[in-house]
């Protein structure tokens, strides 16, 4: 029998090294620091696989496999990333507040020397992406709220300025989709990426 490759999550999320951790997969971090600036005319789609593409594939070590992952919120066709500060958060999540808005998150996996993917790849040999989306719908929101929930720090990291698995699950109101997809780290679909890429995420269990 084939020996099962190390795996790799290339991300510094604890949400998403959490979401593989309670799957009881063995894996190493290693984040990998990208300018994610959008290009030019770079639709959201195309930007989350991109980044993600670019963390698989930024540092693989021979008989390893490198997962990697990106989450966008996007809100009226523009990508809300992390907000810079407080004040960034407050303003993104007035914008946020009563409306539906889409989470996309890009997953590539990508494997090195001596890791071969089944069937070839789009972007490349030894490289397999997909892109996930779901919808989410935050409840109407005072001013008092914003500043409140701003003020907790809880989304200074987060794409959108909101965390759906924490203190911000008070004003999601829906979630059409994955929920893990909101959270970083689409579970179903990132099992879905290592079978089309001739592998079994279920063999990296302990």
């Amino acid at each position: 029998m084939a020996s099962v490759p190390s795996l790799i999550l290339a991300s510094a999320s604890p949400r998403r090294r959490d979401l593989l951790a309670g799957l009881g997969v063995r894996f190493a971090v290693r984040p990998v620091d990208l300018d994610e600036t959008p290009r030019s005319g770079e639709e959201a789609r195309d930007y989350v696989r991109r980044l993600a593409e670019e963390k698989a594939t930024a540092r693989r070590g021979p008989g390893e496999l490198v997962l990697a992952a990106d989450t966008s919120v996007v809100l009226d066709d523009e990508i809300l990333g992390k907000p810079a500060d407080e004040a960034e958060a407050r303003a993104m999540l007035g914008r946020l507040a009563g409306r539906e808005h889409t989470v996309l998150t890009g997953i590539a996996l990508a494997g090195g020397a001596g890791i071969a993917l089944a069937g070839g790849a789009e972007a490349g040999d030894g490289l397999r992406a997909l892109v996930e989306e779901s919808r989410v719908r935050i409840a109407p929101m005072s001013e008092e709220e914003i500043a409140w929930y701003a003020a907790t720090g809880e989304g200074l990291d987060k794409a959108g300025a909101y965390a759906a698995q924490g203190v911000g699950a008070l004003f999601v109101e829906a979630i059409a989709g994955d929920y893990t997809n909101v959270v970083g780290l689409p579970l179903p679909a990132t099992y879905r990426l290592f079978r089309e890429a001739g592998r079994d995420l279920r063999e990296f269990r302990s």
